[in-house]
């Protein structure tokens, strides 16, 4: 289900259009992806005249402190294109995908053109990541330390490099590193007035809408400060649970794409989101770790030297544990424009 990147065609003759329910699936897939602070920075468009399916940045939900260069905004739609992907082949149509297909409109980030049939036909893999798409969500809370299968782990570094990025497995020496910096983010993040500010901002505190962190999803904090999970509301916020005991040794993926251009970044989006569902398909939770990408200095000493060139785009936290409690969605409706 690799990238295809074609020029502009007339739509294949004899292909059915998609009906108005059958968009609204799509785009329900697609907004199921993650997001920074679940801010769903994206908004869609059908060109009925060649099938295809815009994405769009919605900048009005970007996140100017924690993500200024828009890189996290980025991921965030790399990941929906993504799962567009996949909705579009489970449903019977070759995606064609296109990157930042019109320079002179920067805020449109990528385009799906519903090709010929699938080829080849959906099988089981395609099914199995589609049903992911609605069960994966975010756990920030505490993992077992039964360790993630070997075979998972070997497949997840092949979903990557599907997409052109890598993924990389540190050893648990490796892992305490990458967590210390991200302790260290944490801490600039909690005493940075704006950015502290920011988060606050996107944890819901209504139900009338569908954007932002739900309390209950927000989790715990890990006693022994071994995972350092973002903080949204301080730590002397009222009501905050008590601290809990977290896994003692944290299972780490990290995600180095080659180059650090907007194209890179929606690539490495599609790839985080790749393996994300395989990681749901095989029962595998996971979290995002961020902090420490959003600080130029810290976001340069992630990097192993050992492993040659790369830019660090996310790590990922995996692992055996409970579900919790997943972020709201909004309505296919609400950002799919007529």
């Amino acid at each position: 289900m690799s990238e295809a990147l074609t020029s502009p065609t007339a739509p294949d003759r004899g292909v059915p259009q998609p009906d108005a329910q059958t968009i609204e699936r799509l785009v329900s897939a697609a907004v199921a992806a993650p997001s920074m602070h679940n801010s769903q920075p994206w908004r869609f468009r059908y060109l009925p005249a060649s099938r295809t399916v815009e994405i769009r940045a919605a900048l009005e939900r970007s996140l100017p402190a924690e993500d200024p260069t828009g890189r996290g905004l980025h991921l965030s739609v790399g990941a929906a294109l993504f799962n567009l992907r996949v909705a579009v082949r489970v449903l019977g149509w070759e995606p064609v995908v296109r990157l930042l297909p019109h320079p002179a409109e920067p805020r449109l980030l990528a385009s799906v053109r519903l090709g010929g049939p699938v080829r080849p036909a959906t099988g089981p893999a395609d099914t199995a990541t589609f049903e992911a798409i609605w069960l994966r969500h975010s756990s920030r809370l505490p993992f077992t330390d039964e360790p993630v299968p070997a075979r998972l782990r070997v497949d997840a570094v092949a979903a990557a490099h599907a997409e052109g990025v890598g993924l990389l497995l540190p050893d648990p020496d490796e892992c305490r590193r990458l967590l210390g910096l991200t302790a260290e983010a944490e801490t600039r993040n909690l005493s940075d007035a704006e950015r502290a500010r920011e988060s606050r901002s996107w944890v819901r505190e209504r139900d009338d809408t569908p954007f932002g962190v739900p309390p209950e999803a927000l989790g715990n904090v890990d006693h022994e400060a071994r995972v350092p999970l973002r903080d949204f509301v301080g730590m002397r916020a009222a009501g905050r649970p008590a601290p809990v005991a977290f896994e003692a040794h944290p299972q780490l993926a990290v995600l180095v794409s080659p180059g650090d251009r907007p194209a890179d970044w929606l690539r490495a989006g599609q790839a985080m989101e790749r393996v994300l569902l395989l990681a749901t398909a095989a029962g595998v939770r996971s979290s995002l770790l961020h902090q420490a990408v959003e600080w130029p200095d810290l976001r340069w000493m992630l990097r192993d030297p050992g492993t040659g060139p790369g830019y660090v785009q996310m790590l990922i936290r995996l692992g055996y544990g409970p579900e919790g409690a997943a972020s709201p969605r909004a309505d296919a409706s609400a950002v799919l424009e007529r």
